[in-house]
């Protein structure tokens, strides 16, 4: 007995040292590519430069609040995000549902909405300034109604613009996520709740929107992500210095390293990783929350 004890145990440790092996490249990579360079990052956002390194705690964050730019970038990325995310979960959401049902050309209507994942970020920026440049179709159609034209990326109507590509470019892939996680819906809980009488909207509101909530978690943050990285199409539309409203976080954090303020730009990133580490927290706890009885 004791000699198998010892053999099993020394099993469990050669299985240990195995697994340690093979999970040490994947921890080195992210020991050099994440952790080091964010403690960089947290030291340069304490000191006054990179070269003197005088500790001054969090002067650079007061610096970085009282800094106007800085302010509008908060402001516009925040405004962005507070509308496109909550429209990307709504409408894809949405979209499975209504694929969901019996409806004529269903292959059809699915593949539009899964086109853009396939054209490239500069084929986007390009039919984009097509459409909604002062010469563009958007305005030639408008003036056949007697409309003025208008260079939409250059007015307040910017931030909508972006709001559409990012909608556009978005709402396929979260319509697929949205499809897998009703199709995995048990099908005896919808049957009985046939055969009580329930109402779709009871059905969808009480039943599916409750096994759907790892879902919408799920692409709730897959679509916070992605609201930060239309900084790209709107980079390539409008450059570094945009109309105001579409000044995003990622412009001055951009042209804050173009001009070499590093205590600046750390002290961005800091404030950045804290909001995002804090805003998947809520997250987390409302998907725990509301996925309970589910998981019961």
């Amino acid at each position: 007995m004791k000699k198998t004890k010892k053999r099993t145990q020394c099993g469990k440790g050669k299985e240990k040292l195995f697994s340690c092996f093979c999970i040490a490249p994947s921890f080195a990579g992210v020991l050099a590519f994440f952790f080091i360079p964010f403690g960089i990052i947290i030291f340069y956002s304490v000191v006054n430069n990179p070269i003197a390194k005088d500790f001054v705690f969090l002067d650079n964050f007061k610096a970085l609040i009282e800094n106007k730019a800085f302010i509008t970038a908060v402001k516009n990325t925040a405004s962005f995000s507070l509308i496109a995310v909550p429209l990307a979960v709504v409408f894809s959401l949405g979209l499975a549902v209504i694929l969901e049902m019996n409806i004529p050309a269903k292959s059809l209507f699915r593949t539009f909405f899964l086109c853009p994942l396939m054209v490239p970020t500069a084929s986007v920026v390009i039919v984009w300034q097509v459409l909604f440049h002062s010469n563009g179709t958007i305005n030639e159609l408008a003036a056949r109604f007697g409309a003025e034209p208008l260079d939409w990326l250059k007015s307040p109507y910017g931030q909508i613009v972006i709001i559409v590509m990012f909608l556009w470019k978005n709402l396929g892939y979260n319509m697929i996520l949205f499809m897998s996680a009703l199709g995995n819906i048990p099908k005896d809980i919808i049957e009985v709740a046939d055969l009580e009488g329930a109402s779709s909207a009871y059905k969808f509101f009480h039943i599916k929107l409750r096994y759907l909530s790892p879902t919408i978690f799920f692409v709730l943050i897959l679509s916070l992500i992605n609201s930060f990285k239309i900084f790209r199409e709107v980079y390539l539309l409008t450059g570094n210095y945009p109309y105001n409203k579409m000044y995003l976080i990622q412009h001055f954090m951009n042209n804050t390293f173009r001009s070499l303020d590093y205590q600046k730009l750390s002290a961005a990133a800091v404030l950045f990783a804290i909001v995002m580490i804090v805003i998947i927290g809520i997250l987390f706890i409302a998907e725990n929350k509301f996925g309970e009885d589910v998981e019961e």
